[in-house]
């Protein structure tokens, strides 16, 4: 039974999904948390269990002593300042700045794009519509994909958003991971070696082998 009663803050995930980014940064915290899988295959997110919680039927959701928290920039927002001894949200304007501007991309950009080839009943109702916005959305999930890898291959810059490690890392991990994965197929290593490397070096942190192991995924 789906409950949002919990001593500790509670991640509602799924393996795979964008809720990955807020399972990293939680791990990174190094504070309790309770996660709870929604198996979204099974339709679990439009249960009415779930729904009395985040009437969107999406993940993640974080419920903080009985504050929730939905949409994954406003969850590791949430997450970086509830936990300020982890230091996952830069403190200076330009990183800050940097930070939101790679999480609002990845949220918007990327998923957005994804989401027309992974989805496309959301966005037309006929099977020739569906078909159209599926190829569509092929051909621009390719050319946002290369766009972040012609940004980060640009930066001298050891993480996304700057010298230091944030939440911002974690979602490119995330989707690097989409772009690997059977809907796209994408050979991350050959075509995208900047963002690769970026990934690579995410995946090494502890907190984020514990996440992947949780969900049951493999490392860059």
């Amino acid at each position: 039974m789906i409950s949002a009663q919990s001593t500790v803050p509670r991640l509602f995930y799924s393996p795979e999904a964008c809720s990955l980014a807020a399972h990293i940064a939680l791990e990174e915290t190094g504070e309790a948390f309770e996660p709870v899988r929604i198996a979204l295959a099974d339709g679990e997110q439009r249960s009415a269990g779930y729904l009395a919680i985040n009437p969107k039927g999406r993940v993640p959701t974080l419920v903080d002593d009985g504050f929730v928290v939905t949409e994954l920039p406003a969850v590791l927002l949430y997450i970086a300042r509830r936990f300020p001894h982890a230091a996952l949200w830069p403190g200076d304007p330009q990183g800050e700045a940097r930070c939101a501007e790679w999480v609002a991309w990845c949220a918007s950009g990327l998923h957005e794009t994804f989401g027309h080839l992974r989805r496309p009943e959301r966005f037309a109702d006929s099977d020739a519509a569906r078909r159209e916005v599926a190829d569509k959305g092929r051909v621009s999930s390719r050319a946002v994909w290369e766009m972040v890898e012609r940004r980060l291959a640009a930066s001298s810059d050891q993480w996304a958003a700057g010298s230091c490690y944030s939440v911002a890392d974690g979602c490119l991990l995330t989707f690097w991971i989409w772009g690997r994965a059977k809907t796209l197929r994408y050979d991350m290593h050959r075509d995208f070696p900047a963002w690769t490397a970026l990934a690579t070096r995410v995946a090494q942190r502890g907190a984020v082998r514990r996440a992947l192991e949780r969900e049951g995924l493999l490392a860059p």
